[in-house]
């Protein structure tokens, strides 16, 4: 009987909706579970092949399921909508991932460990920070040719020429507008220790 119960869990920030089969097609139980209880609850059953969407969190309880004995399994999102009949529910879509798991085409999420998702993180971080940065230098250039002033593309163009016309009093910025500007054209560590 080892792992021939399949468990289905729909990931939630504080209640996780669980469905148990022991049969295709058959729900034996279905129950909801605060975040405290789920792994509690997971402790009780015998191994189990445990099947979730890969979502926010599931590679987290990817991990401490494989840690309690069972077998984690993540599917992809898109592949189990088709699966989800009626309104979406909680309910419901843990039954489509019971249906969508035993279809041999979808092809399984691979679970993370810390160190992958620590890189992955790192890189979305980085890549939320460079796009923040794009946004705001694109803003202070549109804002800088509203007032005539025309500076290059390129961040390590753009903010040394804003900076220099921020610093021109003869400029045509009005002065209400220049702390604004200011603080949308950041100078970098080497950038302000260079001008000084």
């Amino acid at each position: 009987m080892a792992k021939d119960t399949l468990v289905a869990v729909d990931l939630a920030k504080s209640v996780f909706e669980v469905a148990v089969s022991h049969r295709p097609g058959q729900v034996a139980t279905q129950r909801r579970y605060s975040r405290q209880q789920f792994p509690l609850a997971l402790a009780q059953l015998p191994p189990a092949t445990v099947v979730m969407e890969a979502c926010g969190s599931a590679h987290f309880w990817a991990r401490r399921i494989r840690s309690l004995g069972h077998e984690a399994v993540l599917l992809p999102p898109h592949a189990v909508r088709p699966y989800v009949r009626r309104n979406k529910t909680d309910r419901t879509d843990t039954k489509g991932m019971l249906e969508a798991y035993r279809n041999e085409e979808i092809r399984h999420v691979p679970v993370k460990s810390v160190a992958q998702q620590t890189l992955a993180s790192l890189h979305r971080v980085r890549s939320g920070w460079l796009g923040e940065r794009t946004a705001r230098i694109n803003t202070l250039r549109g804002l800088l040719r509203e007032f005539g002033i025309v500076i290059p593309l390129g961040a390590s163009h753009a903010v040394p020429s804003a900076w220099a016309q921020l610093e021109d009093a003869e400029s045509e910025i009005p002065d209400p507008l220049r702390p604004a500007l200011g603080r949308s054209a950041p100078r970098s560590r080497a950038s302000s220790a260079a001008s000084r």
